[in-house]
């Protein structure tokens, strides 16, 4: 296990795997394989219950980031001496699913929403589930592997860990600081500004601060592409490689219908397009 230095941080490129169409980690690390299975796993559950009409209603605040690690706080967590490959690869099912779930999704209203606000989803990475620790470092712990703990934090701040991006599979070494915590950011796979458009205008502000924090809509990954995606939709926005693509949109749609958002033409063309490249 390596052990990251302070000071800045570096990314290589490195090209993503995927089995079956699912993407996967690059590094062969187990930790990440495994983690992996159960998100993809969890997505396909989701997806396939919101399908049968079996998932209704609203994901519910404070819904608590997985992932976190155990044992001495000061100490990176150790991986998994497991190296078993999933024995499923769920991606297919997924976007077909997903495509049956986007097809009851209802379109954009007429009327239009006022200007987006940031400000009226709460406090940026609030601790809406009342762990004592902020969303942003509940979504570093569960997604980067090697991740070192500052001591006295309650086992919360992340002060370095690897970072093996999911949309294109740039490895990022992170380490906290000044000039260096911008390299890994945060994104909303429905992005805040999208969503305020497609109904979240209407809710309200507890509600809305509840979605920014939301676990099933946030993932790590490197500044650039957090800032070059924004508030973009499906149509003017994917990941770069094919296997990133499908799992994006499972899960773009899988919010989308947790949360009742509705969606305009021309993104759902674009998710729909690429739900039917997965099924292929």
């Amino acid at each position: 296990m390596r052990r990251v230095e302070p000071g800045a941080g570096t990314a290589r490129r490195s090209a993503p795997v995927s089995v079956d169409g699912a993407a996967l980690p690059t590094d062969g690390s187990a930790a990440r394989l495994a983690r992996w299975h159960v998100i993809l796993i969890a997505v396909v559950a989701a997806v396939l219950l919101i399908a049968v009409g079996f998932v209704v209603g609203r994901v519910t605040a404070g819904a608590e980031a997985t992932g976190a690690p155990v044992g001495d706080p000061a100490v990176p967590t150790a991986a998994p001496t497991s190296t078993a490959t999933p024995a499923i690869s769920p991606a297919r099912d997924a976007a077909t699913a997903a495509i049956s779930a986007l097809s009851g999704v209802p379109s954009t209203p007429m009327t239009a929403a006022p200007p987006y606000d940031r400000a009226r989803f709460g406090p940026a990475w609030a601790d809406v589930d009342r762990n004592g620790c902020d969303t942003r470092n509940d979504v570093l712990r569960r997604d980067l592997d090697d991740v070192v703990i500052k001591a006295d934090t309650n086992g919360c701040k992340v002060l370095s860990g690897t970072l093996i991006d999911p949309y294109d599979g740039t490895i990022v070494d992170f380490v906290s600081g000044p000039e260096t915590s911008v390299l890994v950011q945060i994104d909303h796979i429905v992005a805040l500004g999208w969503a305020w458009h497609e109904g979240a205008a209407s809710w309200s502000d507890d509600a809305r601060t509840s979605f920014a924090n939301d676990p099933i809509n946030l993932v790590a990954t490197i500044g650039a592409t957090n800032q070059s995606k924004g508030a973009l939709g499906p149509e003017d926005w994917l990941p770069t490689t094919g296997a990133a693509r499908c799992t994006y949109v499972v899960m773009f749609v899988e919010v989308l219908v947790a949360y009742e958002l509705s969606i305009n033409p021309e993104d759902r063309a674009a998710a729909e397009a690429v739900l039917q490249r997965c099924t292929a």
